[in-house]
């Protein structure tokens, strides 16, 4: 398993959790109003006020960046393709290229932005016990792909953007008009001015926003029916759901609400999932022990010791419970016992990929470079997508620092990089394998492209510039150059 740093993130739709309901793009124009003072003016007090009050207006409560990483790792992003495979299909999205995105967030949430992917956060698979639970919530989020609420939802937050800005400029007429007059009831007439539109305009929104919730779950329901799969897992998880934020929802305005209420919404639901003939169907059982197999994963990675040793005692003798030692006992440097461990799981299962994976991922961090080079070799050609496992063994065949090896280590590395085209990583290990070969002109333009995948500009454009010297004029390289140093100045 990976972790990469994450790019910027903006959530638009995702499923109600205890810590947070919907994110929304930001309105540039009103903001400014408030980021920048008019120069030479002194603002009153009225005005200062009424643009704040305009800003919170236009701010939904939740921030709109994601400040946890991204978590790449080859075995969860399969097991998430072939959950969400036939949903997608059936939903006529597979020529989108919808990608799954896991967010480094123990809470339980998932969410569309763009239209191309989907997050959801690590504690969405952590905690959820069953394949189904997890395909039914990539069935609600695919609800809101097919439904296009995406594009449905800017033109509405763009109708409100304006609506604002009207109130609020008759609001603030109003109200310089009163602090001039120096009436203090015109004033707070004046304010009640400012404040009514802007709380009519949010209802409506927020009537909107839960009206494609409802539709997400119908359409999710549908497309799980028309798969040959049960809606119990969806409603299981929305009704859990529902149970932790009950206490808080019950004094709640439901005409204030992002979310349809969650006793309303349970049991909407429950009348369309339980007339599903699917309904008691079961995950097959090689299903949800790869499943099992994945939470286990990811709670060795990302747990404490005791943690992992709490929640898969020793006496737990299944394959998931092992799993998850043997992770933790390679990340907290028990090695002798890590590889002990995982050598009896490549026994038990000898054509997993991801146990090779996890042995090679073991030798390379712990400096075992030339041991790590076969057992990688072995995952990235049993493995169905194998790119990010290419990648760690492009890492252990670079650093091995054999001359031949580097080779390879372009050839695999440019292979995966078609399939991971944002891989920073990937550049990175590119740009050291051409450093190897003595090819500085490639070097340089993959340590280019490397920057501009981290979203540094400045370095990006940087190495840009000394590639091109280095590329003949016109050669595609000097034009690959060339167009960074055109586009990262254009963004400076």
């Amino acid at each position: 398993m990976a972790r990469v740093p994450e790019h910027q993130l903006t959530a638009v739709f995702h499923i109600p959790s205890v810590r947070s309901y919907y994110t929304f793009l930001r309105f540039m124009t009103p903001m400014s109003l408030v980021e920048r003072p008019i120069k030479g003016r002194r603002l009153t007090p009225a005005f200062r006020l009424a643009a704040g009050a305009l800003a919170a207006l236009l701010w939904l409560p939740v921030s709109a960046r994601a400040q946890s990483g991204v978590i790449r790792d080859a075995e969860t992003e399969q097991l998430l393709r072939e959950y969400s495979a036939a949903i997608l299909r059936t939903a006529g999205l597979t020529q989108q290229n919808i990608r799954i995105v896991i967010i480094n967030d123990r809470s339980f949430n998932a969410f569309v932005a763009d239209g191309h992917r989907i997050f959801i956060n690590s504690g969405t698979l952590s905690e959820a016990t069953t394949p189904n639970e997890v395909i039914g919530v990539l069935a609600h989020e695919t609800g809101h792909l097919a439904g296009g609420h995406l594009a449905k939802m800017r033109e509405q937050l763009k109708n409100a953007s304006t609506q604002s800005i009207l109130a609020t400029v008759l609001g603030v007429g109003a109200m310089v008009a009163a602090a001039q007059s120096g009436s203090v009831n015109a004033s707070n007439a004046s304010m009640a001015a400012l404040m009514a539109p802007q709380e009519v305009i949010r209802r409506t929104l927020l009537s909107y926003i839960r009206g494609q919730e409802e539709q997400a779950d119908r359409a999710g329901v549908k497309f799980l029916t028309a798969t040959g799969q049960s809606p119990k897992g969806m409603y299981d998880t929305f009704k859990r759901l529902s149970d932790q934020i009950l206490f808080s929802a019950r004094f709640a305005d439901p005409y204030t609400q992002s979310h349809p209420m969650p006793a309303e919404r349970v049991a909407s639901l429950a009348e369309l999932a339980k007339a599903s003939p699917y309904w008691d169907k079961k995950d097959p059982p090689e299903l949800q022990q790869r499943h099992d197999l994945m939470r286990a994963k990811l709670y060795g990675f990302m747990d404490r010791p005791d943690a992992v040793a709490r929640r898969y005692p020793p006496s737990d003798t299944s394959l998931p419970a092992r799993y998850a030692r043997a992770i933790s006992a390679y990340k907290h440097s028990d090695l002798r016992g890590a590889f002990a461990q995982i050598d009896g799981l490549i026994q038990a299962q000898p054509n997993n990929p991801y146990f090779y994976e996890l042995k090679g991922q073991a030798l390379l961090e712990s400096g075992q470079v030339a041991a790590a080079i076969p057992p990688l070799r072995h995952a990235a050609q049993a493995a169905p997508n194998p790119a990010l496992i290419q990648i760690m063994l492009a890492q252990a065949l670079i650093a091995s620092k054999d001359a031949k090896a580097a080779d390879e280590a372009v050839a695999l590395l440019r292979t995966a990089l078609a399939k991971e085209p944002e891989s920073s990583e990937g550049y990175t290990q590119l740009a050291m394998a051409y450093g190897r070969k003595g090819d500085l002109a490639q070097a340089d333009l993959s340590s280019a492209l490397a920057a501009v995948m981290r979203g540094d500009a400045r370095t990006a454009r940087d190495l840009a510039t000394r590639a091109k010297t280095r590329f003949p004029v016109g050669s595609p390289g000097w034009v690959k150059a060339d167009d960074i140093v055109a586009s990262k100045a254009k963004t400076n």
